[in-house]
């Protein structure tokens, strides 16, 4: 029963270290992940870069490499966020010249 509860701990701790970490993502680097890509993404960024948490860059780097092997949900929010942020990029640049 301990192992059992000391193994749900750790899992929730890694969790929300990783939503720690995707959450900082967010506002500091240049490509945000949306709270639904979090939501869709964390079973991924576990099974295939948990050895990376909670290095955002390398999370992120991960995820990208892995991309054919993750889930088709978050894939699609993964792909969807990055549009939006290419077309938010491609509009400060527009509007800057």
């Amino acid at each position: 029963m301990t192992t059992s509860f000391s193994s749900t701990v750790r899992r929730a701790g890694l969790i929300l270290a990783f939503a720690a970490s995707l959450s900082a993502l967010s506002s500091t680097a240049s490509f945000a992940f949306s709270s639904e890509a979090q939501q869709m993404c964390t079973g991924d960024a576990f099974r295939l870069c948990s050895s990376e948490i909670p290095n955002i860059p390398k999370i992120t780097a991960c995820m990208f490499k892995h991309r054919t092997e993750l889930s088709a949900g978050c894939r699609a929010v993964m792909d969807r966020d990055l549009a939006a942020q290419r077309g938010k990029k491609l509009a400060t640049s527009d509007g800057a010249n």
